[in-house]
């Protein structure tokens, strides 16, 4: 998306819009009065919401070093993410700062069209849609914040003003962001496009209630989040990609049910497949990002060829095709999700396994590879894991086995071992969304699904939660870090800003 900046609100939105936006002439002082006149504003407005998500403190780095440094998927040694990987993470750390920030940007921009395309002039069905999309927008911004920090201030109108009663909310519960963020989603499920088979570069009904399915799922409202992730299986609008390595990098395939647009080097671009890859492809050879770790690829030194975490059987070790060795490229031996670094490698920073869903031209942190936030794959596993808690376990087995098949792997019967229980079966979700989503960024936010589903259910047992994590760095379970502290620019500027508990 092409951006132009307007001094909008008061509160830095950035505006970015389409060519008949661009020839518009620059107003000398943009107000909530002058700029939301038209369709074009509107869709210029629309356009800046989407924007924040390619924010280095959300979707360009900084979510998916968060989703996976703090989890056994990853590791570095690059000291701007050690603070991730080994829980040392305080209210100073950059991504505690930048997280937070970026994305009360977003939210910000999304409250200014919830707020003012109501007024314009303009078909309604185009302005519902817009509507609808910025629900959705809000939603994500607020379901990211509230795994990571807890409860966090609902702000539900653009800051327009410099008072501090309106700039220095309290945090509102938990509970409270939750019902926000259902209820943004149920209108966005109802407003946004209804979407089409060649539509993925902007929220649709779809993009809706399949986050609306994540969300139930974080909450274990498992009826929900069943009947959330049906809604899109039975759209019709999605589809599996015939293989894995057609996912990579993300450009808006048939999987897709919402990603993050990155146009290049004349957008800003994607940062995170230079702070990843090895050089090359990459442009410079540092300490990387994200490093697959060994357990991870089955503790092989290096990478292995074979797949992976807890495999059950040989056949699965070898035929995995999220993982199997494809060929040789530039940076090394492609397995897909990762490559194998070393064929061309003049250092230690570019030799061994890396990252490799971002598999486009790095481009000097101007990369055009867009980011997964949903695809179909994910939905179907979501379908399975909320299916299967409600003690539904042969109607689990049809969407899990739809990843599995795709994957090279043999379908589960009711007499498979993988299926013997509602406990083995959760055990075999648990690790197909892992070798599924693995680098896309949601890992840890599963481990935190696990360690708040055992304490809410102490018969329950996951093979992996964030407890585990911990308490390998830590030598601790310590419940403090389930949550990132608020960082200490909000809680010095904000007196009506509590610390989260240990920090």
């Amino acid at each position: 998306m092409k951006k132009i900046v307007y001094p909008i609100l008061a509160a830095v939105l950035l505006t970015t819009g389409c060519d008949s936006v661009l020839e518009k002439q620059p107003l000398p002082s943009v107000t909530p009065v002058n700029f939301f006149q038209n369709r074009d504003d509107a869709e210029a407005a629309i356009t800046a919401a989407y924007d924040a998500l390619q924010q280095e403190g959300t979707y360009g780095l900084d979510l998916i070093a968060i989703g996976e440094m703090p989890s056994d998927n990853a590791t570095s040694s690059n000291d701007d993410v050690i603070p991730l990987d080994k829980f040392i993470w305080r209210p100073t750390t950059k991504q505690v700062r930048t997280i937070y920030t970026a994305s009360f940007i977003g939210i910000n921009r999304a409250d200014a069209v919830i707020k003012y395309v109501p007024g314009i002039e303009m078909p309604a069905a185009r302005k519902n849609e817009i509507l609808g999309e910025a629900r959705f927008l809000r939603a994500l911004h607020f379901f990211n914040l509230v795994r990571l920090y807890g409860g966090v201030p609902l702000r539900l109108e653009p800051t327009e003003t410099a008072e501090p009663g309106a700039l220095n909310l309290g945090r509102a519960s938990t509970e409270q962001v939750y019902q926000q963020i259902v209820d943004d989603l149920t209108q966005a499920a109802e407003l946004a496009p209804a979407g089409s088979a060649n539509d993925r570069s902007r929220a649709t009904r779809g993009s809706a209630n399949a986050l609306l399915a994540r969300v139930q799922l974080t909450q274990r409202n498992w009826g929900a989040a069943a009947a959330a992730a049906e809604k899109v299986i039975s759209s019709n609008l999605y589809v599996l990609a015939g293989t894995p390595k057609e996912l990579y990098p993300a450009n808006n395939n048939r999987e897709s049910v919402f990603e993050v647009q990155f146009a290049g080097a004349d957008d800003g671009g994607n940062i995170f497949p230079d702070v990843a890859l090895p050089a090359p492809p990459a442009t410079f050879s540092f300490p990387k990002f994200n490093i697959p770790t060994p357990e991870l690829l089955g503790g092989a030194p290096n990478g292995a060829d074979t797949a992976t975490y807890l495999a059950t059987d040989p056949q699965q070790r070898r035929t995995d095709r999220r993982w199997a060795f494809v060929g040789v490229k530039p940076g090394g031996r492609d397995h897909v999700s990762f490559i194998n670094g070393g064929k061309n490698a003049s250092n230690d920073n570019d030799k061994g396994a890396f990252v490799y869903k971002w598999s486009g031209n790095p481009n000097g942190f101007n990369s055009a590879d867009n980011t997964y936030v949903l695809r179909f794959a994910d939905v179907l596993l979501m379908q399975a894991e909320a299916l299967n808690e409600q003690n539904q376990s042969a109607a689990a087995l049809v969407p899990l086995n739809r990843v599995r098949t795709r994957a090279g792997l043999t379908e589960l019967t009711s007499t498979s071992p993988e299926a013997a229980s509602q406990t083995t079966l959760r055990n075999e979700i648990d690790r197909q969304r892992r070798l599924e989503l693995a680098f896309e960024g949601e890992r840890w936010f599963d481990l935190l699904r696990y360690a708040r589903h055992e304490a809410a259910t102490p018969s329950v047992n996951h093979p992996k939660d964030a407890f585990d994590e911990i308490l390998a760095q830590l030598g601790r379970r310590d419940a403090n870090y389930l949550l990132l502290p608020i960082p200490q620019q909000e809680t010095n500027n904000n007196p009506n800003v509590t610390q989260n508990p240990g920090y």
